[in-house]
């Protein structure tokens, strides 16, 4: 069992924190479980260093990448980085620390990541977190980041609930959330803090940035067939805030109304424009740059899990904003 990772990289540019594909194999795999650029994998989801410490990952300046997640195998296990960017990196150290055991405890599960991020998402389409993964096994967490569209100004982004859709769930998924930053544990928007289980290491409102995490340690998520994740990219303001940004070409879709005593009105799918809703407060999906991972337990090492692909360029102005 794998029990440690420490890693650290003289280059922790944006290119190279997004470039150095992380990947772990188990048992002689030939298609990898894990496939995540460095950075993401150890939660610096936005291409950024930020110093942090939780249950599973830590950072202590800022320098470095640690993780303490325990990844079993049964036969052999195989950690590789490879350099995508075309630059030279001329420093890597790392430590890989393991347990080598007698005997195989049926009871272990397989340790898997998924990274997947659209820099502009389909307005109205939710987000996929995790695709729908066949299997018995432990969801672990995840952690997500945020690169706000700047048509939205300041805009509260995190009004979309993060949906566990668990054995067989179709329309309605066993598990949702209020918001983002509930989900996390916070409440009424989302400033920068981290502890065990939860937290937002970025909270950058001038760049129009934030990335949080939260793992599943303490209330645990099961699954006996399969689980997916989504989540819905919906935000929230003041009406008079959302109809400047509609009329100043920001893609709106309102999805309610809301009185400010929680008495709301719906009017998705009902057609009805924005300028016609009555109430203070609107709530409306909006399109972001995306990119989340999600870390879980398989009871076998999976050969199909979506692969790695290169991130589809989709920027709102790609001459203005190169996050």
């Amino acid at each position: 069992m794998i029990t440690r990772i420490w890693i650290t990289i003289n280059d922790r540019s944006s290119t190279m924190l997004r470039s150095l594909r992380l990947q772990m194999f188990w048992d002689g795999q030939t298609n990898p479980s894990v496939s995540v650029p460095l950075g993401d994998f150890f939660g610096m989801t936005l291409g950024r260093m930020s110093p942090f410490e939780n249950a599973l990952f830590a950072s202590p300046e800022g320098r470095s990448f640690n993780s303490i997640i325990p990844m079993p195998f049964r036969k052999g296990a195989r950690i590789q980085i490879t350099n995508e960017s075309g630059q030279r990196l001329s420093s890597l150290y790392f430590d890989v620390d393991y347990l080598l055991t007698k005997k195989w405890n049926p009871d272990n599960l397989y340790f898997h990541a998924y990274w997947h991020r659209d820099t502009a998402t389909t307005i109205t389409e939710d987000f996929a977190l995790l695709p729908k993964i066949e299997g018995r096994g432990k969801l672990l967490g995840l952690n997500v980041g945020v690169n706000t569209n700047p048509a939205y100004g300041k805009l509260w982004w995190g009004e979309g609930e993060i949906k566990i859709y668990l054995d067989g769930d179709t329309n309605y998924p066993t598990l949702v959330g209020t918001g983002t930053e509930d989900y996390i544990g916070d409440a009424w928007g989302q400033g920068s803090f981290f502890d065990q289980f939860t937290g937002c290491p970025v909270a950058d409102e001038k760049k129009l940035q934030w990335s949080f995490y939260r793992f599943h340690i303490p209330d645990p998520v099961y699954f006996e067939t399969d689980i997916r994740m989504m989540f819905p990219q919906m935000g929230s303001a003041l009406r008079k805030d959302v109809l400047d940004a509609y009329h100043n070409g920001a893609p709106i879709v309102p999805t309610s109304g809301d009185d400010g005593r929680g008495h709301t009105t719906q009017v998705y799918k009902k057609n009805i424009p924005i300028e016609k809703i009555k109430e203070d407060y609107v709530l409306f999906y909006r399109t972001d740059d995306i990119c989340s991972t999600v870390y879980f337990y398989l009871d076998q090492p999976s050969n199909t899990l979506p692969p790695l692909q290169p991130t589809s360029i989709r920027l709102f102005n790609l001459k203005e904003d190169k996050r």
